[in-house]
């Protein structure tokens, strides 16, 4: 008898209806797989007779030919284990194929018959109800972030004779309740508040979290920039619904994930030694890279000239598009990076260079190598420079002064809607139709920015820049329109903190 089970496959951010078919004939006893799997697929069919016996149930003494089909598709990982083994159940007629009809299996087998959790699932479940299925069958442990998706019946599935009981019609599986609320985690580890001084690095840093624009902090040693940028993630605005499925996602498809909802920002910090792969995602199987799982969040690079030129340059693109496509000799996946890149930097080798009061022990030639580490074209997708002074040391200990981060999270609040009104977007995102449409200026603010133009050598990516993030700051002021004053701020932080030449 052939029988057809279906399953999923994850194909980068998307997925893929998978049929799984099973045909029993006369021969050696054996289990085939075909249909491009991979080598922990093809040991699926050991699991898959351990589990089978285990679970007291049959497995026929035929010759088992499995496919995975498409079969020009490749297949990786261990959530096949539950499809083929339901597969072999019904081609052998111990489940009834109608019991099948409009249904998903995914999930890996103990040689028990215990269904372990597989990464993806939340992609799974998305893919499959999407594809007008009914029902999908998951192992128990990955139910919380399933349950995020609506449309599809989820049956969490603790082992395979539970499934198989349930199939048969003798004890039905209890459907997992779609997820109406979200948790919020509403403590943040870091608040402004306590951050002393720095007035402009923390203006910078709301106008920043109010466009999603990128930013890059420049100071000596101890003054700070490390702590204001993790200050950042207080005073964005919490994550819609839809951002969450898409940051929980990437983090199930990741390689590090405990199966839980991600219902905060993320913030990414890698070490200055990641690779590039690292940065971007790959692998022999694609997985999501680091600017990937900073989607709707922030990828963080502290001390951004000790990170490899090669490794920086690969966010050129991701800057500008919000995706990644990574391309390997046996498939090609695409993934969404839409992220505030947020940087620091010393001044020079040393950190010393234009301290106040400790001088700089950097020769020239020092100084030029250190600061032509970061090309121009990549500081110029940044766009916002900040200097971050030293903070006297008898302020350290002060009670905190300055506004809370709540606070300032609810001006940022304010301006996020006013720009998801107009355009639906952050402003650091709008494309060129849209800054036309919705930044413009009069002629006096016109006049301030072709002369800002030639004064500061701006080119045509930072003149669009500077006007996106005038539309920020004229949102934090609740203005319609951009004034002189908007651009002037704006054409501060516009600024480099440095050159660089390419």
């Amino acid at each position: 008898m052939l029988a057809k089970v279906y399953t999923a496959a994850n194909d980068g951010f998307a997925g893929q209806i998978v049929e799984t078919e099973c045909d029993m004939s006369k021969g050696l006893p054996g289990i085939t797989v075909v249909g491009l799997p991979n080598k922990a697929i093809d040991e699926a069919k050991e699991r898959v007779r351990s589990a089978i016996k285990n679970s007291r149930l049959e497995l026929p003494r035929k010759r088992i030919t499995l496919n995975l089909a498409p079969a020009d598709l490749p297949k990786d990982g261990t959530a096949y284990d539950i499809p083929l083994a339901v597969a072999i159940l019904a081609a052998s007629e111990q489940i009834d194929t109608g019991a099948l009809a409009k249904s998903v299996f995914v999930g890996e087998l103990a040689l028990n018959g215990t269904l372990r959790p597989v990464p993806g699932i939340l992609n799974y479940v998305q893919t499959a109800a999407q594809a007008g299925f009914k029902r999908i069958f998951i192992p128990a442990a990955c139910q919380d972030e399933a349950r995020l998706i609506s449309g599809i019946k989820i049956y969490p599935v603790k082992n395979l004779r539970a499934l198989y009981r349930h199939l048969v019609g003798e004890r039905s599986l209890t459907v997992a309740p779609t997820l109406r609320r979200l948790p919020r985690n509403t403590q943040a580890e870091f608040d402004l508040a306590d951050v002393h001084g720095q007035q402009q690095a923390k203006r910078a840093l709301e106008i920043a979290a109010a466009g999603a624009h990128n930013i890059l902090l420049s100071g000596p040693p101890g003054s700070g920039k490390t702590m204001l940028a993790r200050c950042l993630t207080s005073i964005l605005p919490p994550p819609t619904r839809e951002e969450i499925v898409a940051i929980t996602k990437l983090h199930s498809l990741g390689s590090a994930h405990d199966y839980r909802i991600v219902t905060t920002r993320p913030f990414r910090a890698p070490h200055h030694t990641t690779s590039d792969i690292a940065i971007i995602g790959g692998g022999t199987n694609p997985t999501p890279g680091e600017i990937s799982l900073a989607h709707h969040g922030i990828l963080f690079l502290d001390e951004l000239p000790e990170f490899r030129r090669h490794v920086l340059e690969v966010l050129r693109q991701p800057l500008e598009d919000g995706t990644v496509t990574v391309a390997r000799a046996k498939r090609s996946v695409t993934y969404p990076a839409e992220f505030m890149l947020v940087a620091t930097q010393n001044p020079c080798p040393c950190g010393f260079l234009g301290d106040e009061r400790r001088e700089c022990s950097c020769d020239q030639a020092a100084i030029s190598r250190y600061q032509k580490k970061v090309s121009g074209p990549l500081l110029d997708r940044i766009d916002m420079h900040v200097t971050v002074g030293r903070v006297e040391h008898t302020k350290l200990l002060a009670p905190p002064a300055g506004e809370p981060s709540r606070t300032i999270a609810g001006r940022v609040k304010r301006a996020r809607e006013r720009a998801h009104r107009r355009s639906h977007y952050p402003n650091a995102k709008l494309n060129n139709q849209a800054v036309r449409r919705y930044c413009r200026t009069d002629a006096t603010t016109a006049e301030l920015l072709a002369q800002a133009m030639q004064r500061l050598d701006l080119s045509a990516r930072g003149y669009i820049r500077t006007l996106k993030v005038a539309r920020t700051i004229a949102d934090l002021d609740d203005s319609e329109e951009i004034k002189v004053t908007h651009v002037s701020e704006a054409l501060q932080y516009r600024q480099p903190a440095h050159t660089s030449t390419e």
